[in-house]
C-alpha cells in the first residue's frame, strides 16, 4: 500500500502542474474560440523574462535578497507578458474579428514562432536559472504507518499547492466577476457580445494578459524544476491531452484531466511499464483522450455543441 500511496500522491501533484498549463489554454479558448497553440511559447517567453531580470536586477541594483529579487523580476514579467497581450490584439486578433476558426488558430501558430523567436533574440538562447527557493530535498510521511514511509517531493509539493490555489483563483475570476462572465458571453458569440456594449478588444486583451500570468505562474515553477530552456515550450505537450480529456470550454475540466492523466500516467508506468517496456507516461495521456473521445467528442466537462439549420 505505501509504493501506490507514493505513486498516487506523486501522479496528483504532477496533474495539478499540468492542469496549470491546460488552463492557459481553456482561458483563450473560453474567450475567443480557438485553440491557442502559442501557450507553449507562451511559458517560454515569460519564463525566460523573469529568469533574466532577476540576473539583471541582481547584477545592476546590488540586491540580494531572494524574495525582493524574485518579486521584482515576477513583477517585470508579468508586465512584458501585458505588453505582449496588448501586442497580439492589436497586431492580430482586432483585424481578424469574426474570422473563422482555422484563421485564428494559424494566427497563434505565427504568435508562437514569433514568442520563441523574440525570446532568443531579446534574453539570449542559454539555460538559465529560476531560484524560487523549492526547497529540493524529499520528506517521508506515515513512517509509523509504513516501513520506509512514503517519499513526497516538497519541490512538487509546494507547487502544486500553488497551482492549485491559482486555479481555484481563476475559477472564481470567471464564475464571480463582471468581467469573467463577460469573458463568457464573448466566447459564445463575438457579434451578440458587442451589440450589448462588451468591448472586444478590451476584453481580448484581458484574457490574453491572464493567459500571460499563467503562463509566467507555469514558467516559473517549471524553470525552478527543469531550468529555462527553449525544451520548455514542449512543456505544453503534456498539457494537450488534459485540455482535451476535461473539455476546451470547462476550467474545472481542465483540474480534473489534469488529475486524471497525472495520475494515471505515474500508476501505469509503476506498475505496467515493466511489462510493456517502459516509457507508458509519455503516451499514456494520448491513449487514454483517445479511447474518451470515441465515447464523449467533447471531452469529460466540455459543452456539447448543437447547430440547427
Amino acid at each position: 500500500m505505501g509504493p501506490f500511496l507514493e505513486t498516487l500522491i506523486g501522479g496528483l501533484m504532477s496533474g495539478m502542474l499540468y492542469s496549470l498549463i491546460a488552463l492557459g489554454f481553456v482561458l483563450i479558448f473560453k474567450a475567443s474560440g480557438v485553440f491557442n497553440f502559442a501557450q507553449g511559447a507562451m511559458v517560454l517567453f515569460a519564463a525566460l523574462a523573469m529568469a533574466r531580470f532577476a540576473e539583471w536586477i541582481q547584477k545592476y541594483t546590488g540586491l540580494d535578497g531572494k524574495l525582493a529579487v524574485n518579486l521584482l523580476a515576477f513583477a517585470g514579467g508579468l508586465a512584458v507578458m501585458v505588453v505582449v497581450a496588448w501586442l497580439v490584439e492589436w497586431l492580430a486578433l482586432s483585424r481578424l474579428v469574426n474570422q473563422e476558426g482555422i484563421t485564428l488558430l494559424m494566427a497563434t501558430l505565427g504568435i508562437a514562432y514569433l514568442l520563441e523567436g523574440a525570446g532568443q533574440m531579446l534574453f539570449g538562447n542559454d539555460i538559465y536559472k529560476i531560484d524560487i527557493g523549492l526547497p529540493k530535498d524529499p520528506m517521508f510521511l506515515f513512517e509509523q504507518t509504513f516501513e520506509g514511509g512514503i517519499l513526497v517531493s516538497k519541490e512538487d509539493l509546494y507547487a502544486a499547492l500553488i497551482a492549485a490555489a491559482l486555479v481555484a483563483g481563476l475559477s472564481l475570476f470567471f464564475q464571480k466577476t463582471a468581467t469573467g462572465r463577460a469573458l463568457r458571453a464573448v466566447a459564445d458569440d463575438h457579434q451578440a457580445a458587442q451589440s450589448i456594449g462588451i468591448p472586444l478588444s478590451r476584453i481580448w486583451v484581458i484574457v490574453w494578459s491572464v493567459a500571460g500570468f499563467v503562463a509566467l505562474v507555469a514558467g516559473m515553477i517549471w524553470g525552478s524544476k527543469l531550468g529555462v530552456q527553449f525544451s520548455l515550450s514542449l512543456v505544453a505537450l503534456k498539457a494537450l491531452p488534459v485540455v482535451i480529456l476535461g473539455g476546451l470550454t470547462s476550467v474545472p475540466g481542465a483540474i480534473v484531466g489534469g488529475l486524471l492523466i497525472g495520475v494515471g500516467e505515474k500508476l501505469s508506468e509503476a506498475y505496467l511499464g515493466s511489462l510493456m517496456g517502459g516509457g507508458i507516461e509519455y503516451w499514456f495521456g494520448y491513449v487514454l483522450v483517445l479511447v474518451v473521445l470515441l465515447v464523449r467528442p467533447q471531452g469529460l466537462f466540455g459543452e456539447k455543441i448543437i447547430d440547427r439549420v
